[in-house]
């Protein structure tokens, strides 16, 4: 029986952990291997996905569909057909472009053994529009997709729910939509795909990633948080993502941020002690990010340990 692979797209911030931990409970009693595609160096989604009942593979560094990293997938889809996977589920990176995905698991094409039962693009309700705007990535992840998920509606006013929907039919009317909140979906998700995916369609080329700038900043253990989440808001707003632990004098706690929507909780999960403390920052190429990360981590020497440059794609 050949292995089943899905896929969740959606740009930074939509809620793809959130959806992927619902997803995971719809194929309880089957052989599910998860493949995570980080945004960012630290492993941080991973760790808060250890807690699902499957194995787990990470890359990280580049898209999983993009040149820089297929090699990485490649091995993993291998290895998983090899432990007769039943179902694979690929978070991809908010900012990979997916339409390559066809070209990898179509009908006759590299993966035989692979069932590929399609692509579900998660998007927010709220931040949507800003997003459509500036970034063709979110046009690729649509085009790619087979089912729309509009999440965080009960964060939307009607008139920006209606806006971000409006912009999504214009591109895919003819694509299923299920709004939601805090990613809860149920199992008629899987009838709502298996209707969707044409395996005949033309396979699209690997591409290259959004062009983005990634940084890590490292705090030392016990900076009050009230200082962690005033260094943070110093560069928040040139900012994509901002996500990691940080060991605070209070306890340890996740910083979760989307532009300029910042939330630091507790966190009482294990962390594998290497991700304590770091901070992944992402931007755009254009967005004075270096700069104003270096003027919070000047005025905050006594608290940060180390500042990183990523890689720039």
């Amino acid at each position: 029986m050949a292995t089943e692979l899905y896929l969740i797209t959606g740009f930074l911030g939509a809620g793809k952990s959130t959806l992927l931990k619902n997803f995971i409970r719809l194929f309880a009693g089957r052989k599910v291997q998860l493949i995570i595609n980080e945004f960012g160096r630290a492993g941080i989604d991973g760790a808060l996905l250890a807690e699902l009942d499957a194995e787990l593979s990470e890359i990280t560094g580049g898209s999983v569909f993009c040149s820089c990293r297929i090699d990485q997938f490649v091995s993993a889809i291998e290895k998983f057909v090899a432990d007769d996977t039943e179902v694979v589920l690929v978070e991809a990176s908010g900012l990979s472009d997916p339409t390559g995905v066809r070209g990898l698991f179509g009908e006759g094409r590299q993966f035989p053994a692979i069932a590929y039962k399609g692509a579900i693009c998660l998007i927010d309700a709220v931040r949507f529009p800003k997003i459509y705007a500036k970034s063709r990535t979110a046009t690729k992840q649509l085009a790619a997709s087979d089912v729309l998920i509009v999440n965080k509606i009960d964060k939307a006013t009607p008139e920006q729910l209606q806006a971000t929907e409006e912009l999504v039919r214009a591109q895919r009317p003819d694509l299923p939509l299920i709004e939601t909140r805090f990613g809860q979906i149920d199992v008629s998700i899987l009838d709502q795909l298996a209707g969707q995916v044409d395996h005949a369609a033309a396979p699209m080329p690997l591409t290259a990633d959004l062009t983005l700038r990634k940084m890590l900043l490292t705090f030392k253990p016990g900076i009050e948080r009230q200082a962690l989440e005033k260094c943070i808001r110093m560069f928040l707003e040139v900012t994509f993502r901002v996500k990691g632990f940080v060991q605070t004098a209070e306890g340890l706690v996740l910083v979760d941020a989307v532009g300029t929507d910042l939330v630091i909780t507790p966190y009482a999960g294990a962390v594998r002690p290497e991700l304590i403390g770091k901070l992944v920052i992402l931007s755009g190429a254009k967005m004075p990010m270096a700069s104003r990360v270096k003027e919070a981590a000047r005025w905050y020497e006594q608290e940060v340990a180390d500042l990183q440059a990523g890689d720039q794609r």
